[in-house]
């Protein structure tokens, strides 16, 4: 471990590692309570290099993208809550708000007390932030544990010193103001310029400190004396005032808190303290980015990110780390230009030095066959709290090679194949075929089949894979696929094994007996039609149905069995029970 430097209530340390090979600290956890529409009950946010926050409006989401923005800007007014961040805009003793971030370390760590082991080489420090009232800074605690509590000393000492080596937010919100937008542009260009510029050594890598960190030294010496050398004339200036002032209010005085900026950085810039950035025709006349209309400052984001995505080596590990708080980035987009957006957001970690936070109402900027992915479910329930569920995270899937390969095979067929995590009565279907017909049915009883949604697998391997996403958050799912036959022309079929892989994956689901599990005998089409169509199986779905009500019925009763596992099933599909008594079942059917 790094010797800390100890002041009087802290001890301050780097949390830049010593070792470059040795991991940057990584943010882990975001709690989040009585914060705006978050009430008593805590919203607990896993973090990873890709966070997506679902749900439906006006649950939250936006707001945990501020509290996370309110802790990583302590130290400035952005770090300060206004009346309407507090629940219902009203000051309760009782229920101020609250924000906890979890780090994971590995080198550099602050002292035993505040380390609580994870895995081997890993320790995990807690910090709290807690209002009291509006426009005040919050008082920050660290939780301490060798008493088991928390603590009003801190791991890493002043806010600006901890937040100097944390991830940058950069927080964009859905519908700004032209010139927040423009700002927010702005700030990502200029945050590569001043990592270059902090890393910059003239006499090059043999220079201990980088000519930034020297000229910042210089300016610390040249406030202290420049304050120390006031001190008379402050306290001057603080007598005469106060003799004036006690004429009409007796008995007070002034205080002129002269010190030095703790923020050295905001001493200096080498930039002006509002640049411009302008756009136009390469001939033409160059308006600023606030000038220019939403799609064009929109458009212009995009190509900032996909810059800033391609512009820092993942070797560089000067470069100072950020996130990136993105409010809905499917909106003033062209659907084709949706997936080009997803790759940039997903692009960014790539270089190890951003971590990406996004709310979303599209299921297309969701992208499982990445293993940087956690998906965040946020919803209002009965009890009017809003609560959080972690839906799916790579390290609880244990999604293998062929399983990423099966969902960016399913990405590319399907954008919307993961509406899923929307929420909804999820059945999950083999092929084409069986999600025609459910989706007719849909369209014909829309308030019957409102939050139906259904999977189109493409194939028995890929609904292994889906099963191994479903059971990390539903407990109850619906799986409908093909017998098939236990033997193919050329010996045993690949297709029924298949079989008990899939039931498999069911019996390993939390609560499996929730799980219904129907199969067509011997295939969708003969199981419902009594013959497989030669051609356009979905086209010939579609017609039939639509013109026999009597079929239209049956697919229906399907459907509600799927639904209900008190529904009866129409045979020849079957529940089901086990191998042995599936193959009586396609025995039967051929006899």
């Amino acid at each position: 471990m790094a010797t800390a430097k100890k002041s009087a209530t802290t001890e301050v340390v780097s949390l830049i590692p010593n070792n470059p090979a040795t991991p940057r600290p990584r943010l882990h956890k975001l709690i989040v309570k009585n914060f705006r529409g978050i009430g008593t009950s805590p919203v607990e946010v896993e973090l990873d290099d890709i966070v997506v926050l679902v749900g439906p409006n006006n649950v939250g989401k936006s707001s945990i993208l501020r509290a996370y923005e309110v802790v990583m800007k302590q130290g400035s007014n952005d770090g300060k809550l206004q009346i309407d961040d507090f629940p219902n805009g009203v000051v309760d003793a009782n229920a101020c708000p609250e924000i906890e971030l979890q780090t994971i370390v590995f080198d550099n760590a602050p002292g035993d007390r505040w380390l609580s082991p994870t895995t081997a080489g890993e320790w995990l420090i807690r910090e709290q932030w807690r209002w009291s009232s509006p426009n005040i800074s919050p008082q920050r605690r660290g939780f301490d544990v060798q008493k088991d509590d928390w603590d009003d000393q801190v791991p890493w000492g002043a806010p600006n010193v901890a937040n100097s080596r944390r991830p940058l937010p950069h927080r964009i919100e859905a519908f700004s103001s032209p010139d927040v937008q423009a700002k927010e542009i702005i700030d990502l260009l200029l945050s590569v310029l001043k990592d270059k510029l902090k890393a910059f050594r003239s006499d090059g890598e043999e220079q201990e400190k980088s000519d930034y960190e020297l000229l910042l030294e210089k300016i610390v010496d040249f406030q202290t004396k420049v304050v120390a050398s006031a001190k008379e004339e402050t306290e001057k200036i603080e007598v005469e005032i106060s003799t004036l002032l006690a004429r009409v209010f007796p008995k007070h005085r002034i205080k002129l808190d002269a010190k030095p900026e703790s923020d050295i950085e905001k001493s200096y810039t080498p930039f002006k303290a509002s640049p411009d950035l302008l756009m136009g025709p390469e001939d033409g006349y160059l308006a600023k980015i606030s000038q220019q209309g939403s799609g064009a400052r929109r458009t212009l984001l995009w190509t900032t990110l996909r810059y800033l995505s391609e512009a820092v080596s993942p070797s560089d590990s000067s470069a100072r780390p950020h996130v990136l708080l993105l409010d809905e980035p499917e909106i003033c987009l062209h659907p084709t230009a949706i997936r080009e957006a997803r790759e940039v957001l997903y692009s960014l970690p790539t270089a190890k030095n951003w971590q990406v936070m996004i709310t979303t109402h599209s299921p297309i900027f969701i992208d499982l066959s990445k293993d940087n992915t956690t998906v965040v479910r946020v919803e209002r329930q009965l009890d009017n709290q809003v609560h959080s569920v972690t839906l799916y995270r790579p390290t609880k899937a244990k999604l293998d090679e062929d399983d990423r390969a099966n969902l960016k095979a399913l990405n590319a067929c399907d954008p919307y194949v993961n509406e899923f995590f929307f929420g909804g009565d999820v059945v999950v279907v083999e092929g084409d075929t069986e999600y025609t017909a459910f989706s007719m049915l849909k369209a014909h009883a829309p308030e019957k089949y409102r939050n139906l949604h259904v999977v189109r697998a493409r194939g028995k391997g890929s609904i292994l894979t889906i099963l191994k996403i479903l059971n990390q958050f539903s407990t109850k799912y619906a799986v409908l696929h093909d017998s098939d036959t236990p033997l193919a022309k050329n010996g045993a079929s690949p297709a029924w094994g298949a079989n008990v892989s899939i039931r498999a994956a069911i019996d390993g689901a939390a609560q499996a007996s929730q799980i219904r599990h129907v199969v067509s005998i011997t295939n969708f089409e003969v199981a419902l039609f009594g013959k497989e169509a030669s051609a356009e199986k979905p086209y010939n779905t579609l017609v039939r149905l639509n013109s026999t009500e009597e079929l239209r019925a049956r697919a229906e009763s399907l459907l509600d069995a799927l639904l209900d596992t008190n529904a009866a099933v129409p045979a020849p599909f079957v529940r089901w029970s086990n191998l042995a008594a599936l193959q009586l079942s396609v025995e039967a059917a051929n006899s």
